[in-house]
């Protein structure tokens, strides 16, 4: 029998509430749940449960070499995450989160989780979404990925990640429809040249004021 997905209108107070507690129970079982962010809807597993994870990667139908990023809760959890963090890192997230930016950095090596082949780095961003953080500060930090299979769009809204997705998640959470369509830029910190590897919702120029030399990866 295929299991039953829940889904919970962030809307309503009360439903928001029992969607909040369906939700943590789900990625504490090693289900997947799918969240709204400030850019696109993810799709969301327990970082640190490796079954999780490649749960999330099967579903999307993507392979090891596209590890996921961690989203986070609090600028603070960077330094738990993540070491020898640039000082344009830390301006960037003094000024940009939370926020549609998604860093790479050096992963702290006592970490004990499998997200994938990340080369001994960490992709982390704070989102700009009560919904998602408040989901974030009950269960920590999520592997979280766009809500689509790998070949569609990624979803703005919730009935379009369910049509994707359908019961292979165990619990949706409606935040609405989303602000745009761009996900978050995502800026590799971790060489001397800072190098934006997507360009989305946060412009290069952007970047730039904070570092000239940032540059687009080619």
């Amino acid at each position: 029998m295929c299991p039953v997905s829940e889904r919970f209108s962030c809307a309503d107070e009360d439903e928001r509430g029992r969607g909040m507690e369906a939700a943590v129970t789900a990625l504490r079982s090693g289900k997947l749940v799918v969240m709204p962010t400030d850019t696109v809807y993810g799709l969301a597993a327990d970082a640190f449960d490796p079954a999780a994870v490649r749960r999330l990667l099967r579903v999307k139908g993507r392979g090891r070499d596209k590890p996921p990023p961690v989203l986070v809760a609090a600028p603070t959890t960077l330094d738990a995450l993540a070491t020898k963090v640039p000082a344009l890192a830390r301006d960037l997230v003094e000024d940009l989160w939370p926020g549609a930016l998604t860093l790479i950095c050096r992963q702290q090596p006592s970490l004990t989780w499998d997200l994938g082949d990340n080369r001994s780095t960490v992709a982390v961003r704070m989102p700009d979404n009560e919904v998602a953080l408040e989901l974030l500060r009950r269960t920590g930090p999520l592997a979280v990925s766009s809500a689509n299979r790998t070949t569609s769009p990624a979803a703005t809204n919730v009935d379009d990640a369910e049509e994707m997705l359908g019961s292979a998640v165990q619990v949706y959470l409606d935040g609405g429809p989303t602000a745009g369509e761009a996900p978050s830029t995502i800026l590799d910190v971790t060489t001397e040249t800072p190098r934006v590897l997507r360009e989305g919702a946060i412009e290069l120029a952007r970047l730039k004021e904070f570092d000239d030399r940032v540059e687009l990866a080619t």
